[in-house]
């Protein structure tokens, strides 16, 4: 499942919000990634997410795969929805 959001948050996926994005993707048994300028990120390690350099405006996908990655990719998404 993949979903594509726009992050919204002012400074981008800096260390507090890459921080609250790792902590909640690793409530899931479901490989969960953010593909960015054609690399792949594990979401469930802080210094993996914040090696992307995710800027303000910037679009990510997340891909889940795994046996809650509907619950995963709608709370995650909602996450980073509401990051302003």
């Amino acid at each position: 499942m993949e979903k594509r959001l726009i992050v919204n948050n002012e400074l981008g996926l800096h260390l507090r919000p890459a921080g609250e994005l790792c902590t909640l993707a690793m409530e899931y048994d479901s490989k969960i990634t953010i593909h960015f300028r054609d690399r792949e990120y594990n979401a469930k390690s802080l210094l993996s997410v914040l090696s992307a350099c995710v800027q303000s405006g910037d679009e990510i996908v997340m891909c889940f795969e795994g046996p809650d990655e509907e619950e995963a990719a709608e709370r995650i998404s909602a996450f980073i929805n509401g990051l302003h």
